[in-house]
């Protein structure tokens, strides 16, 4: 039996910025398994912003690339809460069409970790080279 243990966002560069001089990131959110292999949840989120690449900073990015992975925002109609349920319901329903069975409250419970791809981290510490970089 397949058992999840985490949820997993990818933030890396986006390559279709058209202003490759300001922060411009994608986001995939997955869920990683036991046996170490994921299954995608998401793959078209991400953020752009005026920020230049030497201001930015990986706590500012991964905590961005976890807001637009959501839950989404409620809508006028909705509670914050309604919006949650949907979103786990939403996120559950990706996971039965690949066959892997989950409660929404039980991916809701997982612990959620943002990783940056070396691309990303590459271009976080070029922009950098007088502060030796930022590895994160």
């Amino acid at each position: 039996m397949r058992r999840a243990i985490s949820l997993v966002t990818i933030a890396d560069l986006d390559y279709n910025s058209s202003d490759k001089n300001r922060v411009s990131v994608s986001a995939r959110l997955g869920l990683l398994l036991e046996s170490g292999n994921s299954l995608l949840l998401l793959d078209d989120r991400g953020f752009s912003t005026t920020q230049r690449w030497s201001e930015a900073t990986v706590d500012e990015i991964k905590a961005d690339a976890l807001s637009v992975v959501g839950p989404d925002d409620a809508l006028e109609d909705q509670s914050e809460e309604e919006a949650a349920e949907e979103y786990w319901e939403y996120l559950s329903e990706i996971l039965e069409q690949q066959d892997f069975d989950i409660e929404p409250a039980g991916l809701r419970e997982l612990p959620h970790e943002v990783r940056l791809s070396q691309r990303l981290i590459k271009r976080l510490n070029a922009a950098t080279p007088q502060q030796g970089g930022r590895t994160p």
